[in-house]
């Protein structure tokens, strides 16, 4: 899979940009502040419908525009497919596949594959919760797209028992009925969620172990992953044991069932859903202790960049290889990193770069090069060539 075309208008800081993209490795050359991670957001949003460096989409549409548009001629298989989201923020998007609408923007989830690595991803080691169990379900859409249905059920059920619960102290007996009828339905959903959790944390968990040996080198401790949750059944947060049964769907949302009702009155005093998969996390273990609060600077990144090559592993042995996409990422990493990383990108099908210095990019991945300056794209020559030939492509003004 890879993108041959992209186009965004009144996107974060352009007006239009016009880019046509190969397979192989392309790097987004240019000054901070000139437009290269928006890009590369860009393409991350065709897989995500979210963006990695802000939680709404108000920020991506230009200032000035009422509306962003992100379009992309795709190559799978022997098929091009054009992918085009309209982001309206305060409205509905749109999204339409060889010109036809979608009738749900989340039915395009899973047909653009992408896997990021970025700054950012830091948080997965030392963040919250939340950034792990949203990097837990992006991937797990990527991976399922019809989980996107079951993830966007649960949390609209979540927000209804939530708000029937802010109010079930001061109403009467009916309002505890209702909540009985939300509790079927955040329990069912939310069984199917553990289920779908837990069995991708135990595919890939092997993955992040050999990525991170790959990465940090002979002597380091050994990754793993666990799961802790508020329902016992589905972990605690221990290493991934591959000996022992996942338990099922149906399993786990009888024990979500007894966990809410053992909850209940602490759930009503606090206006609040205590218990579910909206209030667990994925641990990254290093060696005896929990990679959070315990590992270094340096494994950190070890960590991070570890658990996206496992991600990258695991899509690439279930189908086609995502695109890959470094955003900004080789300037922060010392030479035993930068080799894992360039080792992964130069096997991808397709791998999209951003530096801010052409030289902080492994000789080896600079494929073509785009200048980007001022509100331009500027196609440079193959980067690995030393002939100074350069060949213009577009150019249009951000």
């Amino acid at each position: 899979m890879y993108l041959r075309h992209l186009q965004v208008g009144q996107f974060r800081s352009w007006e239009l940009a016009d880019l046509a993209l190969t397979p192989g490795p392309t790097v987004l050359v240019g000054r901070n502040g000139q437009g290269k991670t928006n890009l590369v957001e860009a393409v991350g949003y065709l897989a995500t419908l979210g963006s990695h460096r802000v939680s709404a989409d108000a920020p991506l549409v230009r200032h000035g525009a009422t509306q962003a548009v992100v379009r992309a001629a795709l190559r799978k298989d022997e098929r091009e497919l054009l992918v085009e989201v309209e982001i309206n923020p305060g409205r509905a998007n749109r999204v339409r596949v060889n010109r036809a609408p979608l009738t749900r923007p989340r039915d395009l989830l899973g047909l653009v594959r992408t896997v990021l690595f970025a700054p950012e991803d830091l948080a997965l080691v030392r963040g919250d919760p939340a950034e792990r169990r949203r990097f837990l379900d992006d991937l797990l859409v990527s991976r399922t797209p019809r989980l996107a249905g079951v993830r966007s059920d649960y949390d609209r059920v979540l927000k209804q028992r939530n708000a029937l619960l802010k109010t079930a102290k001061l109403a009467r007996g009916n309002a505890l009925a209702t909540l009985d009828v939300w509790d079927g339905h955040l329990t069912d959903l939310g069984g199917q969620l553990l289920a779908a959790r837990l069995q991708l944390v135990a595919d890939l968990a092997p993955y992040v172990a050999d990525s991170y040996a790959g990465v940090a080198g002979p002597g380091a401790d050994r990754a793993a992953l666990g799961y802790s949750s508020t329902v016992p059944l589905a972990g605690d947060g221990a290493p991934v044991d591959p000996a022992r049964a996942l338990p099922g769907a149906e399993e786990l949302s009888a024990a979500l069932r007894d966990r809410i009702a053992e909850r209940r009155k602490d759930e009503v005093d606090r206006g609040i859903t205590l218990v579910g998969p909206h209030r667990d996390d994925l641990v990254l273990h290093l060696g005896p202790a929990p990679a959070k609060g315990y590992a270094s600077h340096g494994e950190s990144w070890s960590f991070a960049l570890a658990v996206k090559l496992a991600c990258f592993a695991l899509l690439r042995a279930e189908g086609d290889d995502p695109i890959l996409l470094l955003d900004d990422v080789f300037a922060e990493l010392d030479a035993g990193r930068r080799s894992a990383l360039a080792e992964v990108a130069g096997s991808a099908e397709q791998t999209l770069i951003t530096a801010a210095v052409a030289e902080d990019v492994p000789a080896a991945l600079r494929g073509t090069r785009v200048q980007v300056a001022a509100g331009t794209l500027q196609v440079l020559a193959d980067g690995r060539r030393d002939d100074g030939v350069r060949q213009d492509q577009e150019v249009h003004g951000g």
